[in-house]
């Protein structure tokens, strides 16, 4: 299932390249022993993450009393993160849901309870009977680089547990969700999704989980998103203390970003990366402050800010009304402001 406003496409998969013969050939192209064992070795990657991951790979049925006025079916995936039986998914997937049916690959099937769900970020946590699940190990996204391998695992079309694999196509994208707030440090792949692969893990080469997969433009090819893992378990963690993810407001739009090597040398920065704002909110805590647009956070509360997931991790229900320092790099110029942050409202949902 997905969002009304973004559809899921498939994805055609490139033939590899194919060798040069070499000096003094006729100038024809072969398949040489390196490309084998390249595709050999590439096949055993996406075969690993597929037995180690798929069997932690659920799908979601959706229902609702039959006669009420907005009944509505559908389905989605998810992935079993601990053996006691958490489920992790997106929100829209389970959203105003009467009835909840997950079927695991061993053919088990079992009614799921939500724990909590965040619209915000389009991630819920569902609840099944264990104990000893399959389960699936996270992997750091922030590790993450342009051109890793990305396999995507789910229930497209209701064709259960299929697997399709693509590269990191891009980090650091920004996704509106259903309630109208940006996701900030997205990732970005071309690994083929459709309608029922959201909430399904998109998977690393070592088969940790990078990312909980969630839309893609209807009008493209070959573009699919997925919620970082890195903010995916911070939310989860939120989700099982208290059923609800609540934030402090700066209002600004961020971005992760890498810091000028040879700037950070000089002002003896140990931080490789920091949060990149892209926009603020006139009128909003940050504004008020005297953050700009183009400056990069380094430091918030007294914690190193190296990408926009510590931002959120920060933003907590302790953070509004609270005084806390910020330090900045403004062109090359270290500076320290003073930020209150305040509590969302429904008109501000889009930012931090």
């Amino acid at each position: 299932m997905t969002p009304s406003s973004q559809g899921l496409v498939p994805l055609a998969a490139s033939p590899p390249l194919a060798a040069s013969s070499g000096a003094g050939s006729s100038g024809r192209e072969a398949q040489g022993p390196d490309d084998a064992l390249l595709l050999d070795a590439y096949s055993r990657t996406v075969t690993r993450a597929a037995e180690r991951v798929g069997p932690a790979t659920v799908k979601i049925d959706v229902r609702s009393p039959t006669g009420e006025p907005a009944a509505r079916n559908g389905s989605g995936s998810g992935f079993i993160f601990t053996p006691d039986g958490l489920i992790l998914t997106n929100s829209h997937v389970v959203r105003d849901a009467r009835q909840i049916e997950v079927a695991l690959p061993s053919g088990d099937h079992q009614r799921a309870r939500v724990v909590g769900e965040d619209p915000h970020t389009d991630l819920a946590v569902l609840s099944i009977a264990g104990p000893d699940l399959p389960h699936a190990s996270f992997a750091e996204s922030k590790r993450l680089k342009v051109g890793s391998i990305a396999i995507a695992i789910g229930n497209p079309f209701g064709f259960s547990w299929t697997v399709t694999a693509g590269v990191v196509s891009a980090l650091g994208r920004s996704l509106r969700t259903e309630s109208g707030r940006l996701v900030d440090d997205v990732i970005q792949t071309d690994a083929a999704l459709n309608p029922g692969n959201s909430g399904g893990p998109l998977v690393g080469s070592h088969a940790g989980v990078i990312g909980v997969n969630t839309a893609t433009f209807s009008s493209s090819q070959g573009v699919g998103f997925a919620i970082a893992s890195d903010t995916a378990q911070w939310i989860a963690m939120k989700l099982l203390q208290s059923g609800v993810v609540r934030r402090g407001y700066l209002g600004v739009g961020a971005q992760t970003a890498p810091l000028p090597l040879r700037l950070a040398r000089q002002l003896g920065l140990s931080q490789e990366s920091a949060a990149f704002v892209t926009s603020v909110d006139q009128g909003g805590p940050a504004a008020r402050a005297g953050l700009r647009d183009g400056d990069l956070v380094l430091e918030f509360a007294g914690k190193t800010i190296t990408g926009v997931d510590d931002l959120h991790r920060l933003l907590s229900d302790e953070t509004p009304g609270r005084s806390l320092e910020m330090r900045i790099l403004r062109h090359t110029k270290l500076e320290r402001l003073t930020v209150t942050p305040g509590l969302p409202s429904a008109a501000r949902a889009r930012s931090k």
